[in-house]
């Protein structure tokens, strides 16, 4: 029988949001934001660090940061981009606003956008019980298409990977999970 498929998750580099966010704990307004100098460096060191994995997959959430994290790294490993709305960040402060599909893809050639539909992202604040059913549904589905060997590599957001593992993880940082994936009961939401 054949192992199934490894999970690394990696949280996509540092953001202006997250840099202004860090200095001032107040959220910036800035919709959408890209990396900062910061975060395309740690977007490369994640390149280089995952160059020799097995990867068989790349996800990525539609936000334009973990698009720009997700590009050195498919780019390195010859794999395409597969956008999902799934492994997006809660929605809870201005950088959650995304941009439609019709402005992703022009800007995204190397990317599969599926189906995406145009509006992906939510007009309100998600609870914590929405985030988890989301990581279920994701775990599900992770397991039920991850039946052969290799890994799948998705780059999230911190409250994605918070609701799927329970663990906060800094920009740039990974984790690495094994099937099949246990979405904890109660988690801690602090930014």
């Amino acid at each position: 029988m054949a192992r199934m498929a490894r999970l690394i998750l990696l949280r996509h580099g540092q953001s202006l949001f997250n840099l202004f966010f860090t200095a001032t704990r107040r959220d910036p307004g800035l919709a959408d934001p890209p990396l900062s100098p910061a975060g395309r460096a740690q977007a490369e060191e994640a390149a280089a660090r995952l160059a020799d994995r097995p990867i068989r997959r790349l996800i990525a959430s539609p936000y334009t940061r973990a698009l720009e994290t997700a590009r050195p790294i498919a780019a390195r490993l010859g794999l395409p981009i597969e956008v999902s709305a799934g492994v997006r960040e809660r929605f809870a402060f201005a950088c959650d606003i995304g941009r439609p599909r019709s402005e992703l893809e022009p800007a995204w050639p190397e990317a599969e956008f599926g189906d995406l539909p145009e509006r992906w992202w939510p007009s309100r604040v998600e609870s914590a019980e929405v985030v988890r059913a989301r990581a279920e549904h994701f775990a599900a589905r992770f397991a039920a298409t991850s039946d052969e060997e290799g890994e799948v590599l998705v780059v999230a957001h911190w409250g994605f990977i918070l609701a799927l593992t329970g663990r906060s993880l800094a920009n740039g940082e990974a984790i690495e999970l094994d099937p099949p994936l246990a979405v904890p009961r109660e988690v801690i939401w602090h930014p």
